[in-house]
């Protein structure tokens, strides 16, 4: 079964976004081997907002050698040229996993990356922490979410930049937080 990582740059202080999208903060170290980072990849997903924004840097929203799935409940087949629209990203992901092929690229947004999460479809979490604090922005994973614990299966630093590269695997499928006492989370209403 193939696998579907999310893999991703992160500031600091958790966000994979500035809170209008921007990505210039983001160091690109000269010792980082994008190649050989994308080629274990041969299919990737996009939520509709992290499409757009792909779309509005002119990579027309896919990538080159991959085929992309966009999953989205207000865009057309229409409005994603070169990439195949879903609105189930369940059974689409799951069809996905069975094929056979490379891993899997979750390339975000932290809303699908919440999704596919919940679902249990998600195998690996790599984060490139960029030493910056963007103070907001788009966090790693949209709230809320439910936890879901991570096993380190290598890292590396880059001495240049000073970015960190964390490769995590799920170490059981994620789980309804709760509160104290192992039982369910209370709301208590003001009156």
């Amino acid at each position: 079964m193939r696998p579907v990582c999310y893999s991703v740059a992160m500031s600091l202080d958790g966000y994979i976004a500035g809170p209008n999208g921007e990505a210039d903060w983001i160091v690109v170290d000269p010792e980082i081997d994008f190649g050989a980072l994308f080629a274990r990849f041969d299919t990737v997903l996009l939520g509709r907002k992290s499409y757009e924004a792909a779309r509005q840097q002119g990579g027309g929203g896919s990538m080159p050698g991959m085929k992309s799935y966009v999953f989205s409940s207000t865009l057309r087949q229409a409005d994603c040229k070169g990439a195949t629209l879903s609105n189930d990203p369940r059974e689409t992901v799951r069809a996905l996993k069975e094929q056979p092929g490379k891993a899997i690229w979750l390339f975000g947004g932290g809303g699908l990356f919440r999704s596919l999460l919940e679902l249990g479809l998600v195998d690996q979490v790599q984060v490139g922490i960029v030493p910056v604090l963007l103070g907001e922005g788009l966090p790693l994973v949209e709230h809320p979410s439910k936890l879901a614990k991570l096993r380190l299966a290598k890292h590396r630093v880059y001495a240049k930049t000073g970015t960190v590269l964390l490769d995590y695997e799920l170490a059981a499928a994620p789980a309804a937080r709760s509160g104290r006492g192992g039982g369910p989370a209370r709301v208590r209403s003001r009156g």
